[in-house]
Parts: structure tokens; C-alpha cells; sequence
């Protein structure tokens, strides 16, 4: 499966409108508002890679009052992170807050970090990707409190990590 993540500025005030074009995008998994430099990010997944870019060039990119668009293609890392995982807190309603954190990494050592995200519960599935940075992971926690102590004490003291940056999710 191709996955891809097309994080995007948009027009000021038109963020429910994008986000509610995009959920009517053919291979679009999910779509978020968020807080931080982009605007709203989504999800892609395809069953093959020319997919997406024909999705990201031929319909997101054309979406009226989108801006710029940044793409993250995943590299096939394997799947560290299972499905039912991700879901349990979510089901049990127990994972209120969510944010995105994309990162650089030292030369090299993107897939140790991949597998350093594996070992955090709050991580729900992270990528190494092809773009403007190196590893993308999204986090789920039970309130603010938790997911700043996540980012700040579990994430950014990673061995590897050069600089992250972190997407808020907006509650919708």
C-alpha cells in the first residue's frame, strides 16, 4: 500500500472547506485542521505510488484556496505499528488530543527512529518519508498535558532527532 502525507496552507477562514473537499478525495484516509505552520494535513493511501502523485497534482492542487502543498511519500519501512493498536484508545475514547510531528534526523538513522517511535504507546503509526523531512509519527493522548510531555520528554530526547516540528490537531 502507497502512503503519502500532503500537509497544506490555505486561505484564512477556508480550513473547513478545504478539509471538507478533500474528504471527498478518492484515496484521502484522513484529513485534519491543525495548528502550526500547515493548515490542514491528509492522509493518502493508494494501492500504487503514481497514484499519488496523480491525486496530489491532478485534484488536491487544484482544490480552490489551497495554497502550497508539501508532500511526504513513505519509504516502505515495514509495519511497526498494528492497525488494532492504533485503535484501541480511540474506541475506548481515551485519546482526546492528537497532533502530527515531522522531523529531521541524522544521516541515516531514520529507521531507528521509526523503531524508537514503536516503543511509545501515544505513538499511533509514524513513516519514514521521501519530502521536505525525514520521519512523520502521529500521537494520541488522553489531554494536552499528556501529549506536550509525549513531544517534549519521550520524542525530542530521542537519540537522532535534529529538529521536529509539531501539527495540532484541531478538534473538528
Amino acid at each position: 500500500m502507497a502512503r503519502a502525507y500532503v500537509m497544506m496552507c490555505c486561505d484564512v477562514g477556508s480550513e473547513r472547506e478545504v478539509i471538507s473537499a478533500l474528504k471527498n478525495v478518492e484515496g484521502v484516509k484522513e484529513v485534519h485542521g491543525t495548528l502550526g505552520l500547515y493548515d490542514v494535513i491528509a492522509q493518502i493511501e493508494v494501492d500504487a505510488e503514481e497514484k499519488i502523485q496523480k491525486i496530489v497534482t491532478g485534484v488536491i492542487r487544484k482544490i480552490p484556496k489551497i495554497h502550497t502543498t508539501v508532500t511526504l511519500t513513505r519509504s516502505e519501512s515495514g509495519e511497526l505499528f498494528e492497525a488494532s493498536e492504533k485503535l484501541i484508545g480511540v474506541m475506548l475514547g481515551q485519546n482526546l488530543v492528537q497532533a502530527y510531528v515531522v522531523m529531521y534526523c541524522d544521516r541515516g538513522e531514520e529507521y531507528a527512529t521509526l523503531k524508537n517511535f514503536s516503543h511509545i504507546p501515544e505513538v499511533k503509526e509514524a513513516d519514514v518519508v521521501f519530502g521536505y523531512y525525514d520521519v512523520i509519527c502521529k500521537i494520541e493522548a488522553s489531554d494536552e498535558k499528556t501529549l506536550e510531555r509525549i513531544i517534549t520528554k519521550a520524542i525530542r530526547t530521542l537519540p537522532h532527532i535534529k529538529t521536529s516540528m509539531t501539527l495540532n490537531i484541531i478538534k473538528e
